[in-house]
């Protein structure tokens, strides 16, 4: 499952013909199956680790604060963190360790095969916050032949839908995975804006480690192997 912020008016922006037209804010698609994973782990490593901290015995407690030290970033890192926004003009995407930020004229194509990713040049980025589920295509494709078989067109016109709702919403499509539709809706923007032609130079990318978590883990990993050896 996942779970979408809807689009919100973040005051007027001007048209080219000085026009107002309405400014929206990011597109936000998360997976909220990742995300209660995350906090249900995050949970257990606080009972299990705070049990140790306080009624542990030698070097336990600080072998469960090494521990927690290590865990709860990467944790937080691979279930909680991962996100992409995307508006008119760009993608920001917030995988474990780093963003990648790219405005649409770098992008070539996105695909979901069986995982979600960027092109953009040479490089390829993974979209984490978007899985693909071959279960949850299978059960699409269930829905779209119950909807022929009951004299129903799957692929016509369907009800319009609002970006990154989660499956089972009313503006969800049920004869298609949710990945499939998010990698649809984030192509609407990619091709509204087309890639620069050869010889133009592109936009690059801009990438930033999340050091806020990386760090903290190599430092419970080296507290830890300390510990161990010692």
């Amino acid at each position: 499952m996942t779970s979408p912020h809807q689009d919100r008016p973040n005051g007027p922006a001007t048209a080219g013909d000085g026009q107002q037209q309405p400014k929206y804010a990011d597109r936000a698609y998360r997976s909220m199956a990742g995300i209660t994973g995350g906090v249900l782990l995050l949970v257990l490593a606080g009972w299990l680790g705070g049990d140790a901290i306080f009624r542990g015995h030698g070097r336990t407690p600080w072998l469960a604060l090494a521990g927690l030290l290590l865990a709860v970033p990467v944790i937080v890192a691979f279930t909680v963190r991962p996100a992409v926004y995307a508006n008119d003009e760009r993608i920001r995407i917030r995988n474990p360790l780093r963003t990648i930020v790219l405005p649409w004229t770098a992008v070539d194509r996105i695909r979901a095969a069986y995982s979600t990713e960027l092109f953009s040049g040479g490089r390829k980025y993974q979209l984490w916050a978007i899985p693909v589920s071959l279960r949850a295509r299978k059960r699409a494709s269930r829905q779209a032949s119950r909807a022929a078989a009951a004299g129903d067109n799957p692929f016509g016109p369907s009800r319009p839908r609002r970006p990154g709702l989660r499956p089972g919403s009313p503006s969800a499509d049920p004869t298609r995975a949710w990945s499939d539709q998010a990698v649809d809706e984030l192509s609407e923007l990619s091709d509204a804006r087309p890639v620069p032609e050869d010889g133009a130079e592109r936009p690059p990318a801009e990438v930033r480690w999340c050091y806020e978590l990386i760090a903290p883990a190599l430092a419970g990993l080296i507290v830890l192997i300390v510990l161990l050896a010692i």
